[in-house]
This record gives C-alpha cells, structure tokens and sequence, in this order.
C-alpha cells in the first residue's frame, strides 16, 4: 500500500508541475525517438535492400576454375597452376549434387562481339553468353518478350538467342520497335532465330548483367568454340530457407572427388560466394546503427541532466513536504522511493511517446525505399523502456537521496 500511496504522491506531484514535466518527457521522448525511429528506418531500408540483392546474386555462390594468372609467389615458391574445370566435370558434379538448390552452368563464348540485323549493327563489345535453361531463373531476369530457352534447345545445341534490353534497343530502335521474336540476327559468324527479349535488368557495373549480353545455348556457344576451352562457371542458387555454408559445406568434397584433389592439398578450384554483397549491407547497416546509438544516447544524457535538475529543484520546493511526512513516521527509505517512482513515471511517460513516435518515423522513412509490410523492431522497443527506466533512476537518485536525508525539524522551519 505504501508503494501505491507513492505512486499516487508522484503522479500528483507531476500534475502540479504539468508543464516542467511535460518538456521534460518530451526530451526524453526525442531521445528514445531517434533511436528506435533511425534503427527502424535502417531495418526497413536493410530488408528492402536485401530483397534487391537477391535478384542481383546475393543469394547464390559460383563454382569455377581458378584464374592461375593472378597467382603469385607463396614463401618463395610458385603457386601450384591447376588445369581449367571441364564441361564434363561440370556435368558429374551436377549429376552428383543433389538437394533443393538449383544450378545453372554458362560460358562466355565472346567478350566482344558485334551483332548485326540488317543493316542495324552495335559496338564489337557484346558479350555472348552460353547458357542452360536454369541461368535466366538465377539472374531474375524478366522477359519483355518471348521465352525463354527450353532444356532440349540447351543440349541440342539450336540456333537461338535471347537479347538483353541494350542490344535489343540497338537493334530495333524504339522508334521503329517492333516484336523481335522470330527474327534472325547475326552474331559470332552464325545466324540466331531471336526467342526472347529480356527487360532491364540494371547491374552493379559495367561489366556484369544481362542487359549488354546475348544468350545462346551452351552447347551451340561449345560448337562455335572450335574446340578451345572455355571458361565455365556454375552458379547455385539456394532455396529461400537455406543458408550458403552447408551448401558449400555439401558442394566442396563432391567437387574435390571429382577433382581428385589429395587429402591436404587446396582445392583445384574456386567457389566465389556473391553473398558478400549482403554481408556488406550487413556491415553498414551495424554502422548506421552505432550512429544512431550515438545520437540517442547524446539526447537522453541531456535529458538525464534536465530531469536531474528538476527534481533537485522539487526537492527543495517540498522541504517542508518533506518535514511533515518525516514527523508523521515515513521512513528516508520511503522518501526517496517516492522521489524515484516520480522521476521514473515521467521517464516512462517520455519513453512510451519516444518508442510510439519513433516505430511511426521509422517506418514512414523506410516506405520512401518502398520497405514492404510494418517493421517491428521488438529488441530496440523494448531496449527504449530498458533505457526510460535507468534514466529515470539514475537522474533521481541523487535528488531522492537529498530528500531522505533532509532532516524533520530543519524541514518544517523550511519557508
């Protein structure tokens, strides 16, 4: 009961000095605002970001021969140079690997090639990809028209092609654009019947992406080799719920058999894991959020000071308060719970408007990257109260100290 009575006593004491505590709680609010808004904002913008990542290989990893040209010396020695992996390697490891990822094999048959229609022709720097009727799915790619390649196409070899947005833009200008499926182009000394056409797809430079690419299947892109080896890579996509280590952990000892990498030595092969991409994100976003930390615990601490000055000035207002409650039998330990609870209630009272006015920032701002659903961040909500509550001991301890220490006969002579 007696803890009820202080709580009522606070409350009461809030009241009397409405406005002071109110600018007090709204610092606080700021405070606890800024930290839960920005970390909110940061998780929206870090989930819509990540679902963009994953049409840009953020989900994938690659298997592929290592590049022997950049290997240099180790402790003196040169690095062991290993052969190239080759198409049938690639198959055994396809044929072996089982699971719920999905893979997708291509080479580039040309860097720069020019392809012509009519008398429409682009730059000789048009990459010609060899492709299966899995490698578009793992791109994300999109078609404006047409289809894409069918798995008899692919091992048969026939003489299709899909374009990317860019060269179909050169080709068939959008003036004068028309379907292009079912029109013949000539690229790399052959004739393509055009099957599909891809959207824009956008690339993370200039040298990747399907938009400045035309895709072939990879065995016709194999016959217009003439027999030169090349250089193929095997992308793995992971299923929604997987994660990339036990896939790699699966992939590396089937790839080493097939190999025949000895016990102890490195592998005669590389995997390149595209989710480096999302680690970054993951890196920056734990930047943003130190900022933000930053920020709001610069903001409270002003708060902290603000509401120790308050109630030190409490204090002295209710000297005689203080006085009569002592003569009447209440305890320094009761005193100073009663000055804490009230320091306390108007730091929750901040912290519940700073944790409500920040979810409702946050998630505004991360609508402006186009954030899909409401963005919950339990932890930083929960950590806003945490912080509203340690305040509030903090800043009132030492004026709920003064006052249980105030003694009864001074008190009562206080004017």
């Amino acid at each position: 009961m007696q803890f009820l009575e202080n709580f009522k006593e606070g409350l009461t004491s809030i009241k009397g000095n409405l406005l002071r505590s109110s600018l007090t709680a709204t610092i606080i609010a700021i405070g606890i605002s800024s930290l839960v808004g920005i970390i909110t904002a940061i998780d929206g913008m870090k989930a819509s970001i990540e679902g963009n990542l994953s049409s840009l290989g953020a989900n994938t990893y690659t298997l592929r021969s290592i590049n022997n040209n950049s290997r240099g010396n180790e402790g003196g020695k040169a690095r062991k140079i290993f052969p190239p992996i080759k198409y049938a390697e690639f198959q055994r490891f396809q044929e072996k690997f089982q699971g719920e990822e999905t893979m997708s094999l291509s080479a580039y048959l040309s860097w720069n090639a020019e392809i012509k229609f009519g008398s429409e022709k682009t730059n000789p720097n048009v990459r010609i990809v060899g492709i299966d009727h899995n490698y578009l799915t793992l791109e994300d790619a999109e078609f404006a028209y047409g289809r894409d390649l069918t798995p008899n196409e692919v091992s048969s070899g026939a003489p299709v092609v899909i374009l990317g947005d860019a060269i179909a833009s050169k080709l068939f200008p959008v003036g004068q654009r028309i379907n292009p499926v079912g029109k013949f182009i000539t690229a790399y000394g052959a004739s393509f019947r055009i099957v599909g056409v891809l959207k824009s797809k956008g690339a993370l430079n200039n040298n990747q992406g399907v938009d400045r690419a035309i895709m072939i299947p990879i065995e016709k892109a194999r016959m217009l080799s003439a027999g030169s080896q090349l250089n193929y890579n095997l992308k793995v996509g992971l299923g929604a719920a997987m994660e990339i280590e036990p896939s790699i952990g699966r992939a590396t000892p089937i790839m080493r058999a097939i190999r025949q990498d000895r016990p102890g030595e490195e592998n005669s092969f590389e995997i390149k894991r595209d989710q480096s991409l999302a680690e970054s994100l993951n890196e920056i976003s734990g930047q943003l959020k130190i900022g933000a930390i930053g920020i709001g615990f610069i903001t409270i601490l002003g708060a902290a000071i603000g509401l120790m000055n308050i109630m030190m000035v409490s204090v002295t207002e209710r000297t005689r308060e203080i006085g009569v409650r002592k003569a009447l039998g209440a305890t320094p330990a009761k005193i100073k719970q009663q000055f804490l609870i009230e320091a306390i209630t108007i730091c929750l009272i901040g912290g519940f408007a700073g944790v409500l006015l920040g979810f409702i920032f946050g998630n505004v701002v991360a609508r402006t990257v186009d954030a899909k659903g409401l963005v919950f961040p339990v932890e930083w909500m929960f950590l806003g109260f945490v912080v509203s509550v340690l305040v509030g001991v903090i800043s009132g301890y030492m004026p709920a100290a003064k006052a249980s220490k105030l003694d009864p006969i001074e008190s009562l002579r206080f004017e």
